[in-house]
């Protein structure tokens, strides 16, 4: 069945083996999948690749590099794709350090089909859903940025259950003024209702401390 998606994505296959590069290439294409194959740990860090969701399937046993290290080592560079292990030596211990490192799934060689796009339509979706968060942080955060120094403060005294009082005390203001600030703080960050924007303060709230 096609791959439905709205959006390109793209599997970065690291593994050595030309066989089962090539392999699951097909394998992906046969389902509207992109696919970007690499011989080495070191290929798949030398190529340049587009700012699109995807993951990338990882062997275990690389020319370089161990698999396990290589995912280590892509968190510590910052690459957020999330990671699918494949091995044909795989053990229990080794299944449980990839999972705690953070893959999504951990597949034995030799593997069914639908077990690998299983795997990595999971780990597409969890990118997606991470993208997505992102989007968010950054819009609220624009918004947040046109607001006044002023209309900040507000914000973040009343989102934090302060009243108009208290807000105008603290800021040595006038309660007229805090209902201004704070109706056009709600008005440039796009909140209908306090409720909301005491969200979008819990959003923007981490870069401001």
């Amino acid at each position: 069945m096609p791959f439905q998606t709205n959006e390109r994505a793209v599997v970065h296959v690291v593994d050595d083996d030309p066989s089962v590069r090539g392999a699951l290439e097909s394998l992906f294409d046969s389902v509207g999948l992109a696919s970007q194959t690499y011989g080495a740990a070191r290929d798949f860090l030398a190529a340049s690749r587009p700012d699109e969701p995807g993951c990338i399937v990882i062997d275990v046993r690389l020319p370089d590099m161990n698999g396990l290290e290589f995912q280590a080592q892509l968190t510590k560079m910052g690459v957020r794709l999330p990671v699918v292990i494949m091995t044909g030596h795989g053990d229990i211990p080794m299944s449980v350090r990839a999972m705690k490192r953070g893959a999504v799934d951990f597949l034995s060689k030799p593997f069914h089909d639908q077990d690998m796009l299983d795997a990595v339509t999971a780990a597409i979706e969890r990118d997606r859903q991470r993208r997505i968060v992102d989007g968010d942080f950054w819009r609220m955060q624009n918004r947040f940025e046109t607001l006044s120094p002023r209309e900040q403060q507000v914000m973040l005294l009343v989102t934090v259950g302060k009243m108009n009082k208290q807000v105008a005390g603290d800021l040595g203001i006038s309660e007229v003024t805090v209902k201004i600030h704070r109706g056009s703080a709600m008005r440039k960050m796009g909140a209908r209702t306090l409720a909301e924007l005491v969200r979008m303060a819990e959003v923007v709230k981490p870069t401001r401390q």
